[in-house]
This record gives C-alpha cells, sequence and structure tokens, in this order.
C-alpha cells in the first residue's frame, strides 16, 4: 500500500505481518473505541468544502461532518461529573482540507443502512493491522517532515491540491517537534453499496451500541475510506494529526492519502481539561464573554479538526449555550465606543495561528483609507474599547488579531498581546 514512498531515504516497507504488529496492535483491540458522539446538529458550525469529489464526480458540494472521539482521549480525562453527562482560523492548518478531507470524513449508513462503519476493535485482524501501519508511517512521516513519502501515496484525483497539505504538513512542524507518534482512532467506512452521489448518514455503534458515532455527508460517491488520528505523544504543543484515506482503483488497488490535518494540543501546557474547567469558574464568576470563548478554546484543542465530537462537547455545547449574557449569534454586530467613535463588531473567534490562544476581532472599520498607520490606530482603538466592554477577555486570552471590514473587503491589519492594548 505504502510501497515506492521515501522513508529516511528507504521505500516505506511494505504493510508487515500481522505477528509484527500484533504488540502495537493490542491496545487498539482492548482500548474502548470512540464511538460516542451524538453531535448537536445547532452546536457547531458547518464548513463549506470544495473537495476532491470535484476530481471524482465533477461536484463541489458542501458537506457538512460529524464524527467522534475515542473514550481514550475524552472519557478518561474529564472528570466524573463531565463524563456522566455526556467547534478559523490557522488557515492552512485546518486540514489544509479546504478541497479534500470534507468529503472523505464520512462515516455511517443512512437510509436503508446503503453504507457502514467498522470501528478498530471490530476490525478484522489485517484491516486493523494494515490501516494502523500506514497510520503509522504517515505519522512518523509528517513528524521527519517527510513530505516526498506522503506526495507518494496521495490520491490521483487531488492531486492538484498537494500545495495545500504540504502547507499543512510543513505548518505541522512545530506542533508535532520531540514528539513520538501514537494512534489514537482508526475507522474503516464503507460506501461501495451506494449506486450514485447521495445525502449519507452513518453511524458507528460498539459492540453493546452504548456507544454511537454519527457522520453526515452531502454528494458522497460511492467507496470505501478510512479516518486515522493520531498524536504527537510528548511533544510541547502536544499535536495531533488526521488522516483521511480513499481506496484507489484507479490503477493497483490501495490505500491513498485524501487528506491531512494537524492541531495542537495544548497552550502554554494547558489542555482542554483544564481550559473547560477554567470556562466553568469564568461561567459562575459573571464573566460570561471570557467563559464563551474558554469554551471554545477546550473544544478546539481537544480536536484534530473541526468535524469530530463527543458526549463530553455535547455536555460542553450544553453548559456554553447556558451562559446568559454570552456572544452567541444574536450578539452581532456588537457596538463598542471609544471617544466619540463607535464601531460594529461583526464577529470574535479564537484564533491560533501563532499557537497562543488570541482571539480574532473582525470589525466594521468607519474610514476608507488604506493607509497602514491609521488602520493600525483604528485597530487598537477598536479592540481597546471590547476590552474594556469586556474585561475578562484581557485576564484569560494572550491577544487579539484585528480584521478591518471595507466595502465587503476583509484585511487583516494587527496582531497585539494583550498587555500591549491600552
Amino acid at each position: 500500500m505504502l510501497g515506492g514512498c521515501s522513508h529516511g531515504g528507504h521505500p516505506l516497507k511494505a504493510v508487515p505481518a500481522l505477528e509484527v504488529v500484533r504488540v502495537r496492535l493490542e491496545h487498539l483491540r482492548t482500548t474502548p473505541t470512540a464511538l460516542d458522539y451524538q453531535w448537536p446538529w445547532n452546536a457547531h458550525r458547518v464548513f463549506s468544502w470544495s473537495l476532491f469529489l470535484a476530481g471524482l464526480v465533477g461536484v463541489v458540494p458542501k458537506i457538512r461532518l460529524f464524527a467522534g472521539l475515542s473514550e481514550r482521549r475524552v472519557g478518561r480525562r474529564y472528570d466524573d461529573e463531565t463524563r456522566r453527562a455526556v467547534e478559523r482560523k490557522s488557515k492552512k492548518m485546518r486540514f489544509c482540507l479546504r478541497s479534500i478531507i470534507a468529503a472523505l470524513l464520512i462515516a455511517i449508513p443512512a437510509a436503508g443502512f446503503a453504507a457502514s462503519c467498522t470501528t478498530q476493535a471490530a476490525m478484522t485482524p489485517e484491516d486493523r493491522a494494515t490501516l494502523a501501519s500506514i497510520g503509522e508511517q504517515l505519522s512518523d512521516a509528517v513528524l521527519r517532515q517527510d513530505t516526498s513519502a506522503l506526495q507518494s501515496i496521495l490520491l490521483p484525483a487531488i492531486s492538484g491540491q498537494w500545495q495545500g497539505i504540504h502547507d499543512a504538513i510543513e505548518n505541522a512542524a512545530p506542533l508535532v517537534k520531540g514528539g513520538k507518534a501514537e494512534l489514537r482512532n482508526i475507522y474503516l467506512l464503507d460506501a461501495t453499496t451506494l449506486t450514485a452521489p447521495s445525502d449519507t448518514q452513518f453511524f458507528c455503534s460498539n459492540a453493546n451500541g452504548s456507544m454511537t458515532v454519527t457522520i453526515n455527508m452531502h454528494a458522497l460517491p460511492p467507496g470505501k475510506y478510512a479516518l486515522i488520528l493520531s498524536d504527537a505523544t510528548g511533544a510541547a504543543l502536544a499535536g495531533q494529526m488526521g488522516f483521511v484515506l480513499v481506496w484507489d482503483t484507479t490503477g493497483a488497488p490501495g490505500w491513498k492519502l485524501g487528506g491531512f490535518s494537524a492541531r495542537q494540543g495544548q497552550f502554554g501546557g494547558h489542555d482542554a481539561v483544564w481550559y473547560w474547567t477554567r470556562a466553568r469558574e469564568l461561567a459562575q464568576g459573571n464573566l460570561p464573554w471570557a467563559a464563551w470563548y474558554t469554551y471554545e478554546t477546550a473544544r478546539y484543542l481537544e480536536l484534530p479538526v473541526d468535524f469530530l465530537s463527543s458526549p463530553n462537547l455535547d455536555k460542553l455545547a450544553q453548559e456554553q449555550e447556558q451562559i446568559k449574557g454570552g456572544p452567541g449569534a444574536d450578539s452581532f454586530p456588537y457596538s463598542v465606543t471609544s471617544g466619540d467613535r463607535t464601531w460594529k463588531i461583526d464577529g470574535v473567534r479564537l484564533d491560533a495561528s501563532l499557537h497562543e490562544p488570541d482571539l480574532g476581532v473582525s470589525y466594521e472599520s468607519t474610514g476608507s483609507t488604506t493607509d497602514p498607520a491609521v488602520l493600525r490606530t483604528e485597530a487598537i482603538a477598536v479592540v481597546g474599547a471590547l476590552l474594556k466592554a469586556q474585561p475578562g477577555l484581557r485576564e484569560n486570552f494572550h491577544g487579539m488579531w484585528a480584521y478591518a471590514s471595507v466595502n465587503g473587503k476583509v484585511t487583516p491589519v494587527m496582531e497585539l498581546p494583550m498587555a500591549q492594548i491600552p
């Protein structure tokens, strides 16, 4: 499957015999699978991406994607209370997938069970060994920044999208630096029984049906796919990786790379659990905006991509939605004033471009100049006015990005640490 990919100057080895990978797979067989994900439709963003389907069926659909995390990753790490109750920018880092992964992150049956999902625990030993071996080699290639190895197994239909994936791999370097690849989850997704591209819903359940992941895909073509999640264990930024594989039959049958994404798992040594706990404290302390975006931070750190979820994150979303006075959809545009000038803020979001918990602020500029100095002065006034209106943000986030909107055109103006914003 990976024959011919360079691996440190040598061809990537073929999938090893089952005896060789048996020990490495033992935790995959015994660890509870990642199947406890019922993602509320109103508790996540819907992303619209052009994707590899354009090359396969001549369509560039909009897709809604959902999936789930492992109990090992999510369940164990949260306290019992959370366990019982059981969501833009990183332009180049979210699967670089503006054109690829969306279509691939599929999963399991819709009406009539026209598609199916097999979790890692339920896979045949052969399938599990094959996908685990591929996942380990791909993850290791990212850690070593071996883009040649990854390009050599790229799905031919998306060869035109390689530069985006290449950029995502390079941007992953600081996230995985110093880490060791460790597999987290594997999903085998079968939509071969579809007769034509169609909206497809999949359900992945564990053996006793107590945990289920639901994934919805628009205009999904017939085919077989796999999703592999892995971690750079020990990396300072706790990097997380996601790979989408496509079973390619255009030449010699085999698994091909259809998409890649990486994201850090910590800010300043604090993981999702820490931020979730902090969000609860802020909510109780009557700092609704700070609490809201701290919940967003917890969600961001827990997932390598935006379209995976779990019951824990359902609980997180429920808590977030219950915040009174938080910046929900109805809060924007939000007006702020400095002196005799007032600006409308169109949106605020978490921005991890610099690997720090920053907030991106988009606002309607009151001027028409393109002078950088004038724009910067205005931007400082806008974010400063926002911090005065919502003081909890200053103490709980690293800095702010300012994006000025003039006649519908949005221009990034600056990023400033909180300490430099008056």
